[in-house]
Parts: C-alpha cells; sequence; structure tokens
C-alpha cells in the first residue's frame, strides 16, 4: 500500500497537462455539438481542416506567446511583427530583386531583430515586458504604415506557385450540395503548424531550455538558486518568440497573397486568449504546446458557429470574452483544488512533462 500512495504522486496530472486535458474535453463537446447543429458544415473533414488552413499564422502566434508566458512574461508585440513582416516580405517579393528564399529570409530577420531586441531589454536590463513589447508593437506597427499603405498583392511566379501549392487527398473529400466530389485539401501553412507544434512540444519536454523555463516561470527565485541562468532562460523565449512571429508573418503571406496595413491586426489578443483556453496561465510555470493549437480551435469553432447561425459578428468578441473569464477563474480553481491534492487523474507518459520536479512547477 504504502509503494502505491509512493507512486500516486508521481503518476498523477501536472497542473500543465490537466489544464489542457480540460481544454481537449471542451473542444470535443464544442465541435461534436456543432458537427449535431450543423451537420452539412461542419461534419466535412475539409472544414475542420479550414481551421488550420486559414489561420495558421494565429496558431504559430500561440505557440509562441505561450512559451513566453510559461516562462513567466508577456509579447505583445507579436501582432504587429507578423503584420510588418507580411508587409516587408510583399514589397520585396514584388521588387526587381524578390524571390521566396529572399522573403523568407526576410521574415526570419525581422522576427529575430524584434526578439533579439526585447529578449535584451527585457531579460538583462529587467524592463517590465509588458511596457517593452508595447514599445515593440507601436514600432513594428509605425515601421509598417512607413514602408507600404496600400493592400499589395504579390504576382511574381514562384510566390504565385506556393501560394497556390495544396495536398490533396481524394479518400476524404466529400460532395457538395450539386453531387460534384471535391477532395480534401491542405494547405503549406498547416503542415507548418504541426511541425512547429512537434518541434516545440519535444524542445519543452526534453531539452534543458524547456526545464528550466518551466521552473523560471514557477518561481524565478528559486530557479535562480538551483544554478538556472534566469536572465538568458527569459532571453531564449522571446528570441524563440520573435523568431515564430517571422514564420507567422510569412505563413500569412503564403495563405493571403497579399500585404495589407490591416494584416494581423489584432492577432496579439487572439494568441494571448487562445493561450490561455489551451491551459497556458499568465502567471508562468504552466503550459502544455499541444493546448496552443486547441485554444485556438476553440475560438476558431465558436467564430464558425456563430457565423453558421447567422449572428451578428459582433457577438463573436463576447463570447470569446466570456470564455476567457471562465478559463482564467477555471484555472485559479484547478490550481487551488491541485494544492489541496485533490486530483489524482493519469495520462500517457508522451504528455507529461518526463521529470517529477519539472511536473511540480506545472
Amino acid at each position: 500500500m504504502g509503494s502505491l500512495n509512493a507512486a500516486k504522486p508521481k503518476d498523477a496530472l501536472s497542473n500543465s497537462n490537466l489544464l489542457f486535458l480540460i481544454a481537449v474535453v471542451i473542444f470535443v463537446l464544442m465541435y461534436g455539438f456543432a458537427i449535431l447543429r450543423y451537420p452539412g458544415s461542419f461534419l466535412q473533414f475539409q472544414t475542420f481542416f479550414d481551421l488550420f488552413n486559414l489561420n495558421a499564422p494565429l496558431i504559430i502566434i500561440t505557440l509562441g506567446i505561450s512559451i513566453v508566458m510559461i516562462g513567466g512574461g508577456i509579447d505583445i508585440s507579436v501582432g504587429a511583427v507578423t503584420g510588418l513582416v507580411t508587409m516587408c516580405c510583399a514589397v520585396m517579393l514584388e521588387s526587381e530583386m524578390g524571390s521566396v528564399g529572399g522573403a523568407l529570409l526576410l521574415a526570419l530577420g525581422i522576427g529575430i531583430a524584434f526578439g533579439l531586441l526585447q529578449g535584451y531589454l527585457i531579460s538583462y536590463l529587467e524592463i517590465q515586458p509588458f511596457i517593452i513589447t508595447l514599445a515593440g508593437m507601436f514600432l513594428a506597427n509605425g515601421l509598417l504604415t512607413t514602408i507600404h499603405k496600400d493592400p499589395l498583392n504579390v504576382t511574381l511566379s514562384g510566390f504565385v506557385v506556393l501560394r497556390d501549392f495544396e495536398i490533396v487527398i481524394p479518400w476524404l473529400g466529400t460532395h457538395n450540395r450539386l453531387g460534384n466530389f471535391i477532395p480534401l485539401e491542405i494547405k503549406p501553412g498547416a503542415v507548418v503548424v504541426w511541425v512547429l507544434v512537434i518541434i516545440l512540444v519535444i524542445l519543452m519536454k526534453w531539452s534543458r531550455f524547456g526545464r528550466n523555463l518551466y521552473a523560471v516561470g514557477g518561481n524565478s527565485q528559486s530557479a535562480l538558486m538551483l544554478g538556472i541562468n534566469v536572465r538568458k532562460t527569459k532571453f531564449h523565449s522571446y528570441l524563440l518568440s520573435g523568431f515564430l512571429s517571422g514564420i507567422a508573418g510569412f505563413v500569412y503571406i503564403m495563405t493571403t497573397g497579399a500585404g495589407n496595413v490591416g494584416n494581423a491586426s489584432g492577432f496579439e489578443m487572439k494568441a494571448i486568449a487562445a493561450s490561455i483556453i489551451g491551459g497556458t496561465m499568465l502567471t508562468g510555470g504552466v503550459g502544455n504546446l499541444f493546448g496552443s493549437p486547441v485554444g485556438s480551435l476553440i475560438l476558431l469553432t465558436i467564430n464558425e458557429l456563430i457565423r453558421a447561425a447567422g449572428v451578428n459578428s459582433n457577438y463573436q468578441a463576447i463570447v470569446s470574452g466570456l470564455l476567457l473569464y471562465i478559463f482564467i477563474v477555471l484555472q485559479s480553481v484547478v490550481v487551488w483544488l491541485r494544492g489541496r491534492g485533490k486530483f489524482s487523474l493519469v495520462l500517457p507518459s508522451w504528455l507529461r512533462l518526463g521529470r517529477k520536479e519539472v511536473e511540480d512547477q506545472g
């Protein structure tokens, strides 16, 4: 009996995994309701995959926000940086020296530059992250409107081929209302999302950086006493967020085919909301990166349900705000109950962070 009791805390769900599991259950129930209520739309595989095809940049930004929030920080510049990257890529692709490879390098360079600047100011000069990233948002928005004020369609032949490229899966297709068979189509952006999810989950679960980031977010003073370089860890989290913003900007223009002043407007708020709904806590130290796409899918499914019902689009923001309130309160309740030892559910080992001391931080 003693051995069973000793093993129980080790295998019990961490806060990170418990909040992630709650988000998954809510998404499954919500999407199941959507299928039952509007089977003509949501029962099609294409509708589900379009959530990734059309919203890949938002999901990528959410991954970056989640990493920063796990470390106890915040980055509200990601939407503006993504918009700046998109416009800069559009201008370059339409120039005489335009090339797809050059645009990709430009996108990554801009994202990394913002990550380096903001990460250094926050981590090494210890300036409040909200203030620094707010300044970064203003800077990126100012540069965006200075570079090009009007929408800019990209007509470069090599880019058009990339924009129109699709992975076709015929056996998951459906018949439309006219009886014509439409195969399932997956855009490159959706593939980029899942490649990034897998890489980042592995990074956060098995790398020293991932373990250190959870420790820093949980309690930076304790992490410092354990010999963790807190400043370096925080710096790398902002650098990674900037890098992902660069990727999101390139995926955005690859999805829309144009640069626009309104590109990625408000993405930072949607990403923060999706991250919280997916199980990442604003206080730091708690989060599962699998929850980032799940949180995004919950918000996107709400929007699709409202559109399918023919309700005024203003209700999307209202419902999203109420849902965010609910999840913030739910997270607080879960952490409080967790502290009292109320949960003992078990997930497969591949979803756990891999070390008991790291789970204790979550």
